[in-house]
């Protein structure tokens, strides 16, 4: 079976400049049918509609609020309904890329913001995961990628400090873990770890911000989206059976182990 059979489901896909939506185009380009899942749904499915008309593959937008069980429990099931019917092939891929920053100093941060960062980035990560696995293990194939960061590594830069770092390196260990536990089902489950990529987040900062930040990274720039994208479908790839329990660092040789 090759990719075009199945789906790749991509949550926080809808900002313009964001890597999700540049990830579902990605898919859509190898020939994945996609489902994005974002807050607000109606431009989920405008979207994956704008996405797959363009690929002619089937594609599929639903609201989801991935700190939300039940949120994540009617997305799962939406998308099931949608596999059932022949409008979808089976689920292939998940690629959890919703997440938010947390660009306040340590001493400024409240409760409320460690927990709402945490909630996105790892509890997330976790729902929607465990939501998608079970039909993957029936169907003894499942590419699962999780969106990490390079804060999670060095500590956090700019926009994203302790908390975002703190729920970034849990990604980390739920990504090894889990793949682990799931190594003979063929499922694998693998991270990424993006530097400084050229999105909305950065939108606002000055001309010297932006030279500076260039200058502290090896290749003397940023990443594009296009280029994180492709590290995450290729980890969804046939290719990549081998591959599980990996963390992908995408950031121009800014951070070495």
């Amino acid at each position: 079976m090759n990719s075009i059979q199945r789906t790749a489901v991509i949550t926080g896909a809808t900002s313009p400049r964001g890597i999700g939506r540049e990830v579902a185009r990605r898919y859509a380009e190898e020939g994945w049918a996609i489902v994005i899942l974002d807050l607000d749904g109606e431009l989920s499915a405008k979207v994956a509609a704008e996405i797959g008309n363009q690929y002619a593959v089937p594609a599929f937008g639903a609201d989801i609020d991935v700190t939300d069980e039940a949120s994540v429990a009617a997305a799962q099931a939406a998308v099931a309904a949608e596999v059932a019917s022949g409008n979808l092939p089976v689920v292939g891929a998940l690629a959890n890329i919703a997440g938010i920053t947390s660009p306040v100093p340590f001493l400024e941060t409240t409760l409320d913001l460690w927990n709402k960062v945490m909630a996105v980035n790892a509890t997330g990560t976790y729902l929607v995961t465990k939501a998608f696995l079970p039909a993957m293990i029936d169907a003894g194939f499942g590419r699962i990628v999780n969106m990490s960061s390079v804060s999670a590594q060095r500590g956090g830069g700019v926009f994203g400090k302790v908390p975002y770092s703190s729920a970034k390196a849990a990604i980390l260990g739920f990504t090894k873990s889990l793949a682990r536990e799931l190594g003979t089902t063929g499922v694998t489950v693998n991270a990424v770890t993006p530097g400084a990529v050229d999105t909305d987040i950065r939108v606002g900062s000055t001309d010297e911000q932006e030279a500076a930040l260039a200058a502290s990274i090896p290749v003397a720039r940023t990443a594009t989206t296009t280029e994180v994208a492709a590290a995450i479908t290729f980890l969804s790839s046939e290719d990549a059976a081998y591959l599980t329990g990996t963390t992908l660092d995408i950031n121009g040789g800014s951070h070495m182990h």
